[in-house]
């Protein structure tokens, strides 16, 4: 989507709070003992007192309000009733919602209990590297400088991206062209326009980089099992820094 008004404007500005309240709440229950349901009912909780919509739902049909993955599972995690946050666990938290026609998109990963130190900097290495994203995307610069802005900060902090999982236009759907890697793609033209809206979001792993999709259909977990990160914001391209509608 690209924002051709301040309705535009102003419609993907409250989308975009309602999904940060969303993560704020869930974020509160984040602990051993919880399930992954329960804060998924958070979730649609938050959905419901402000009239919006769980975009996964609306346009896959998802089993779920929002995306819970745990671990290994990088994204897509489907919530159970049955599946339990254990101390020392990551949690990745990911939620669009639908508003009025529009959509916003955001992730954050969170831990439950006393985690290892290598664990605390895995959660912590997409967050910066999506603040080092927003740092030089501006309108008029290639597209590909996300990716590579995305890609030198992981690798340097000693993790990998998995290279088929990134951003993504969105706005009027879910998911939207531009395709927004995290990694540098030279061959890659595209220039980002004022207006446009995207969603960066660095999806990390802490050993391969390869993933596959889960015997249930949904959740992409490392193909050797090691814990993954998630972080994303859906962000307006400005000549200036981003807007950022999720945060």
């Amino acid at each position: 989507m690209t924002i051709n008004s301040q309705e535009e404007l102003r419609g993907m500005a409250r989308v975009g709070e309602i999904v940060k309240l969303a993560l704020d709440e869930m974020k509160k229950e984040v602990r051993a003992g919880v399930t992954t349901q329960q804060l998924d009912d958070i979730c649609s909780g938050v959905f419901d007192t402000y009239g919006a919509r769980s975009a996964p739902q609306l346009a896959y049909d998802f089993p779920g309000a929002a995306c819970i993955s745990i671990n290994d599972e990088a994204v897509h995690g489907i919530p159970k009733p049955t599946r339990t946050v254990e101390s020392g666990d990551l949690i990745k938290l990911d939620v669009a919602a639908e508003l009025d026609g529009f959509i916003a998109d955001a992730a954050v990963t969170d831990t439950a209990g006393i985690t290892s130190p290598d664990n605390l900097r895995l959660a912590k290495c997409p967050q910066s590297a999506l603040l080092m994203a927003l740092s030089i995307a501006r309108a008029g610069r290639r597209l590909n400088l996300i990716g590579k802005t995305v890609q030198t900060e992981v690798e340097r902090q000693g993790f990998n991206i998995i290279p088929e999982l990134g951003g993504h236009g969105v706005g009027r759907a879910i998911h939207e062209d531009p395709f927004v890697s995290n990694q540098y793609n030279p061959w890659d033209s595209q220039r980002l326009n004022p207006g446009l809206v995207i969603a960066i979001e660095p999806v990390i792993s802490s050993g391969s980089p390869e993933a596959y999709k889960a015997q249930d259909g949904w959740a992409i977990k490392t193909s050797d099992g090691a814990p993954s990160a998630h972080f994303e914001h859906t962000v307006v391209i400005t000549h200036e820094r981003p807007i950022v509608l999720t945060a």
